[in-house]
């Protein structure tokens, strides 16, 4: 058997004048974005985007995904509770394999240091930004993301095909978002904040808003790894 070249992922310049309206548009605007503005979230194009991201594929279509979201006094009361959480413990996250630790090591020099200037020995600079996690970088609306504590792996696909589908619909509408695993650091914290029942597990949180454009790392370019490293195609 013979593999077949995988091309390169391409590089797509996007003007920000012109809407957005090629799939291939959309995938390279979509980013995680640590500083929103103020400015509420409409309730129709969240709506709208919900629609198209129920329309995922899943495991004979169980759909698994559960999504709790917040906005206004309830936000700001989830907020507050996940914030104060973090101030006096760490959250509760597997650790990453040795092996792969070097990527969240390489993340963080980009973002903390390249995006937003700070020295990798500024401790104290380094820990306020690492809070701002858990003020869900200031988005007006926030949720987590959950799955029944029944199910396996295979469904948790589903979720995040589910996700990335919600992801690229809110970026279509003009909406930015992050994914935040920190946040579900606090399982119980968010379980007693938003009512989730107990036999439904957090998978993360979820900021969506419009983004601050003077925030320089809202703007960096995260490189991703070759094709050929993720991806064997076989001929023959």
């Amino acid at each position: 058997m013979s593999q077949q070249p995988i091309s390169s992922i391409p590089n797509v310049d996007l003007d920000p004048h012109t809407p957005l309206s090629t799939l291939s548009q959309i995938v390279h605007a979509r980013h995680s974005t640590r500083m929103f503005l103020p400015t509420p979230v409409p309730r129709p194009i969240v709506d709208s985007s919900l629609a198209l991201a129920q329309l995922a594929p899943s495991n004979s279509n169980i759909q698994p995904w559960r999504l709790f979201l917040a906005s206004g006094a309830a936000r700001n009361r989830i907020v507050a509770a996940v914030h104060a959480a973090a101030t006096t413990s760490a959250p509760n996250i597997p650790p990453l394999p040795e092996s792969f630790r070097h990527y969240r090591s390489e993340l963080g020099l980009e973002v903390y240091g390249h995006g937003m200037g700070i020295a990798k020995d500024d401790k104290e600079g380094r820990a306020a930004a690492v809070l701002r996690n858990f003020e869900f970088f200031g988005a007006p609306l926030v949720g987590v993301v959950c799955m029944h504590r029944d199910l396996e792996k295979t469904d948790s696909l589903g979720v995040g095909m589910w996700l990335e589908t919600l992801l690229l619909a809110l970026t279509e509408q003009g909406l930015s978002t992050c994914v935040e695993v920190s946040v579900a650091g606090y399982p119980e914290v968010l379980r007693k904040e938003l009512d989730i029942p107990e036999e439904l597990t957090v998978l993360c949180g979820l900021a969506i808003g419009y983004q601050d454009p003077e925030f320089k790392a809202n703007f960096l370019h995260i490189e991703r790894q070759p094709l050929e490293d993720s991806v064997v195609f076989l001929e023959d």
